[in-house]
């Protein structure tokens, strides 16, 4: 679940176009926890008891309440990608299509640095 403020560029572009990808932050330059991408299709929510739901999950994670008018997105996945470096060197991909798939690094059979 997406939550946006009301009438902002990013909610009113899901509206117009409900193609999305999202991508993990990297706060480390050498990304040790892997990068990981999500793509698929934003589905614009109205039902109070969810929204409702996305407001108590917020509110107990960071002690901050959304409050009325703003978009919630619900993420319908259709594929994913996975990877990660150094020691534990791992590229995976999903898709409802083909299940999980285990690919062959790129830096496979190369020396940790």
């Amino acid at each position: 679940m997406l939550g946006m403020m009301w009438q902002s560029k990013k909610a009113l572009d899901l509206q117009r176009d409900p193609r999305i990808s999202l991508a993990t932050p990297q706060a480390h330059h050498d990304a040790p926890f892997g990068d990981l991408k999500l793509y698929g299709r934003a589905i614009a929510i109205h039902d109070r008891p969810r929204k409702q739901a996305l407001e108590d999950a917020q509110e107990a994670a960071i002690n901050w309440r959304p409050t009325e008018p703003y978009h919630v997105f619900a993420v319908d996945i259709e594929r994913a990608g996975f990877i990660s470096f150094g020691k534990d060197r791992r590229m995976m991909r999903w898709s409802a299509a083909s299940g999980l798939e285990t690919l062959r690094h790129p830096d496979a059979g190369q020396e940790t640095i």
